[in-house]
C-alpha cells in the first residue's frame, strides 16, 4: 500500500507543482495590476485650470479670486472699499479626489477634470471637461461652485482691484417673509 501510495504521489507531484505555480502567477498578475491601477489613481489633477478670478454673474465683477502663493493654492475674497484692501487673506486650497463630486455636485466624476476646494469644504470648485460643458444644457460655464450646500455654475473672468461694497448693493436690506408665516 505504501508503494502504491509513493507511486501515486510521483503521479500527481507535477500537477500539484503546475497548480500551485500558475496560482502564484496569476495572483502575481493581479496584484500588478492592483499597483497599476492605483499608480494612475494618484496622478495629480491640473489645478492651474482654477487660476484665476470668479463670479457668479457675467456682468459683475470679480468676486473670488483663486492663486498660487509660495508652491501652494489659495482663494481671496474682495473686500468692502471701508476695509482699506481690495482682497482678504488668502484661505488654503487643497485638491479633492474626483470620487467626492458626488458629495458637491450633480454630475458624473467622469465629466470632472479637476476639483479644488476649501479644507472643511464650505466651498468646492469643480472644471468640467470642455466637450463635456459644451453638451450638457444645464451648464453654461465649465465652472461649478459649490458653497454651503448649494451648487451652481460660476464664471471665470478678468481679475481686477477694484473694491465691491456688497453693503452698497440696494438688494441687502430686502426682506423675505416665510411663505407659510404670511398666511
Amino acid at each position: 500500500m505504501l508503494l502504491r501510495s509513493a507511486n501515486l504521489c510521483k503521479k500527481f507531484t507535477p500537477l500539484l507543482v503546475a497548480t500551485v505555480v500558475s496560482s502564484a502567477m496569476f495572483l502575481t498578475a493581479c496584484n500588478d495590476n492592483d499597483t497599476l491601477d492605483d499608480t494612475a489613481a494618484v496622478v495629480p489633477a491640473d489645478l492651474s485650470v482654477f487660476e484665476g478670478c470668479y463670479t457668479v454673474s457675467h456682468d459683475e465683477p470679480a468676486q473670488i479670486k483663486i492663486s498660487q502663493q509660495a508652491g501652494a493654492w489659495v482663494m481671496q475674497m474682495k473686500e468692502p472699499a471701508s476695509s482699506g484692501r481690495v482682497w482678504d487673506t488668502p484661505e488654503p486650497l487643497e485638491a479633492i479626489k474626483n470620487s467626492e463630486v458626488p458629495q458637491f455636485f450633480s454630475i458624473d466624476p467622469d465629466n470632472v477634470d479637476a476639483v479644488i476646494g476649501r479644507p472643511d469644504r464650505v466651498l468646492v470648485l469643480a472644471h468640467a471637461k470642455p466637450a463635456y460643458a459644451n453638451i450638457d444644457p444645464l451648464l453654461d460655464s465649465e465652472y461649478l461652485s459649490y458653497i454651503y450646500r448649494g451648487a451652481n455654475t460660476i464664471y471665470q473672468v478678468a481679475c481686477d482691484e477694484v473694491n465691491t461694497d456688497i453693503l452698497v448693493n440696494p438688494h441687502a436690506n430686502i426682506i423675505i417673509d416665510n411663505v407659510n408665516e404670511s398666511r
